[in-house]
């Protein structure tokens, strides 16, 4: 058991290198970031290197290949067994909270002055985008595989949506604060680790459950960085033109929102 979690440490510590190494690139623009509504005419297209992909795909692989490869479902067994022998009454739920630690920090960060890549609304719509995906492709296959959490309460274990959410935060945390320093990705991805260890320590998922959600978890991110520019920059920028565009909040009837403006 030791051994695999050192594995799993090692995985993850790749993982935040390949992520910080694919954010590092400077980027300097004339936005006023001291609003928090501030709206940039257009938001960055993802920088991404090739390598970076490798690690969410390798896991999100492992996972699928465990719900038909019996070596690799054996290395779930062996693991629970561990786990079972070493810590049987193991009963501590915190990574319900620690799943959400790397977004709230993004957002702690920002209140206290250390500014992102993107603006409050663009950061808050690419996250809700990215837990968009990951939550349509977690949830989706959980009614697909069927598989029988640990525990035995259910048959929702693949692939680990507490998992999935932490490591979408922490390449969100990763996309947003690593320019600035990569230790805000380390830090990330460290609570994202934690979270997936103590779901398998809480027997509720098995190890590949895990690995696949980190997979499916940094790959979400990753697809919200890459689609919601493609369809922001159109809305809000035209260079031919001089209409312009507007973003408000709103409240009415007891409803906040946001009212949105384009001129024909």
């Amino acid at each position: 058991m030791k051994k695999l979690l050192a594995l799993l440490f090692c995985i993850s510590w790749v993982t935040t290198h390949a992520q910080n190494a694919d954010t590092a690139k400077k980027y300097t623009a004339k936005i006023d970031s001291s609003g928090i509504l501030a709206l940039p005419d257009t938001v960055r297209h993802l920088e991404s290197k090739a390598a970076s992909y490798i690690a969410p795909a390798v896991f999100v692989t492992y996972g699928l290949l465990s719900l038909k490869v019996k070596a690799i479902r054996n290395i779930d067994i062996h693991v629970y067994e561990d786990m079972m022998e070493d810590h049987p009454n193991f009963n501590y739920h915190i990574e319900n909270y620690l799943q959400y630690a790397p977004a709230v920090m993004v957002y702690g960060l920002n209140l206290a002055g250390v500014h992102g890549k993107n603006t409050f609304i663009d950061r808050t719509i690419l996250y809700g985008m990215s837990e968009g995906i990951m939550a349509l492709t977690t949830f989706s296959l959980k009614k697909v595989t069927h598989r029988l959490r640990p525990d035995g309460s259910n048959r929702y274990s693949f692939p680990s949506g507490h998992t999935g959410n932490a490591f979408a935060a922490a390449e969100f945390m990763a996309q947003e604060y690593s320019e600035k320093s990569p230790w805000y990705g380390i830090a990330g991805y460290s609570f994202a680790t934690a979270t997936a260890i103590l779901r398998v320590y809480n027997r509720d998922h098995w190890f590949s459950d895990i690995i696949a959600g980190a997979g499916f978890g940094i790959l979400s991110t990753k697809a919200a960085y890459l689609i919601y520019p493609l369809f922001r920059n159109k809305l809000f920028h035209d260079k031919k033109s001089n209409k312009t565009t507007s973003l408000m909040p709103s409240f009415g009837n007891g409803t906040v929102g946001f009212a949105f403006t384009k001129q024909l």
